[in-house]
């Protein structure tokens, strides 16, 4: 069943502090949007960051956990080509 003028989101409320909401609605009305469009789009950039944060942190676990010495074979076959090159 389809209600004329409902859209699917969740309502909720929030307090945030006098000059932050004022802040906000200027912004908003200065980009001819609501106030719910302008702090849905910045809560959905936040949580984009804290993702980007999350996998940038599990990536320095994994190559923290990588043995930082480096491959013997590779090591020989940079020295072997570094003594044939002329200079």
């Amino acid at each position: 069943m389809v209600i004329p003028g409902y859209t699917p989101v969740m309502k909720t409320a929030v307090s945030i502090p006098d000059v932050i909401f004022r802040a906000a609605d200027r912004l908003a009305q200065q980009r001819k949007m609501s106030r719910s469009e302008l702090y849905a789009a910045a809560l959905a950039e936040y949580l984009e960051a804290a993702d980007r944060e999350n996998v940038t942190e599990r990536l320095n676990e994994v190559y923290t956990a990588i043995d930082q010495e480096p491959d013997p074979f590779f090591t020989a076959a940079v020295q072997s080509w570094l003594t044939e090159e002329e200079w």
